[in-house]
């Protein structure tokens, strides 16, 4: 054999050598990346947490602007002074059912009291001067009809008369005024509710317009909020409206509006709208903030969550899970509920149909899934 045969022979076998190599290199790569879209090894099924299914049930789903504001009660009286005088006695306390006309605080009504019984003295005086002003006058009239005496006499006497009607009107009209003050030395229960604040205690002194006592009654509670001017349309007298309050996250309550602004605020272009609500039970509290939405439309449908559909198609589509395997299903939409996110599907799927969720919705079309039981124990 020549030197330069051989030479020939060892290149092919080089060749032929590094082929083989970078084969194997490529299989070995292949093998330790694995295919992202076969199926697992001997046809198992892939595994998912109970978390990326949601089962499509029929409930009920609601639309309409969303609003929030803060609970008063729907009716609230400050009670104020309407005289100067000293706080003698005090009979409630922060928290105190009250019942209408119940008597709350005392002033000190030394002073008024003498001021009405010398109003009382002055009235029984223009009473009697008046009594004899009348018979005085009836004396002269018949002693006119006689010829007994002059015309004037009869005018004077008359005079008389009126002038002692005005000074018993005036007496009246005191006594009316001390007895208007002495009752104000009583403050009572304008009506039946709380008292969440007493402002004053026994020894202050007090002068007209300073507040001593407010009174709610929180049977109802009243939600002041605003919607958008566009969302009008969907606000209407005695729409439901739903509620979600702090302090009571597991709870929801309905209430009804009762009024809406005729006047649009020109910064905001909001609408305020009063919303009422029972307070059964005195659960909610005036000062708590409340987040909620008009039901304007609201209808039973099967419902599933809007991270369950995908809307960059043509159609928007689910990934069903049927008969332990994946499969896509082209679905109609109705109405969305943005505060609880759901969306209600019209057509392509029904109550009892199982779709996925989040990551999992990226599975294989046809890919066997399992799902995996719940679990509570604790490491």
């Amino acid at each position: 054999m020549s030197r330069k045969s051989g030479q020939v022979k060892r290149g092919m076998r080089a060749a032929i050598g590094a082929v083989v190599l970078v084969a194997a290199v490529a299989s070995l790569n292949a093998c330790r990346r694995g295919d992202a879209n076969a199926e697992p090894a001997g046809n198992e099924p892939v595994v998912i947490g109970p978390e990326n299914i949601v089962i499509v049930t029929s409930q009920e789903i609601r639309t309409g602007p969303a609003l929030s504001g803060t609970l008063a009660p729907e009716r609230e009286a400050t009670v104020r002074a309407e005289l100067s005088a000293a706080v003698v006695q005090t009979l409630i306390e922060q928290g105190q059912h009250v019942a209408e006309g119940q008597l709350l605080l005392r002033l000190d009504d030394t002073a008024i009291r003498d001021q009405a019984l010398s109003a009382r003295s002055a009235v029984t005086t223009a009473e009697s001067n008046l009594t004899v002003a009348q018979h005085e006058q009836e004396r002269n009239e018949a002693l006119l009809k006689a010829g007994a005496i002059a015309e004037r006499a009869v005018e004077q006497s008359r005079a008389q008369v009126t002038a002692a009607r005005a000074q018993l009107a005036t007496a009246q009209a005191q006594l009316a005024s001390a007895q208007k003050q002495l009752s104000n030395t009583r403050i009572t229960a304008p009506f039946a509710g709380i008292v969440s604040a007493r402002e004053v205690s026994a020894g202050d002194v007090v002068s007209p317009g300073t507040a001593l006592v407010t009174v709610v009654d929180p049977s109802t509670m009243r939600l002041e909020a605003s919607v958008p001017a566009e969302a009008l349309s969907s606000v209407r007298l005695g729409s439901p409206v739903d509620f979600a309050v702090t302090g009571y996250p597991s709870r929801h309550f309905t209430g009804r509006i009762t009024r809406i602004n005729p006047i649009a605020d020109p910064a905001t272009r909001q609408v305020r709208i009063l919303a009422s609500l029972p307070n059964n039970g005195g659960t909610l509290v005036g000062g708590l903030f409340a987040d909620g939405r008009v039901s304007s439309e609201s209808h039973q449908a099967p419902v599933v969550p809007q991270s369950a559909v995908d809307e960059r198609g043509l159609r928007p589509t689910v990934v069903r899970l049927k008969n332990g395997r994946t499969e896509k299903a082209e679905v109609t939409l109705g109405l969305r509920d943005a505060a609880t996110e759901t969306v209600e599907v019209t057509q392509g799927v029904a109550p009892g149909d199982t779709v996925l969720l989040g990551a999992a919705r990226g599975i294989s079309i046809g890919t066997p899934v399992k799902v995996s039981a719940p679990s509570d124990v604790k490491q």
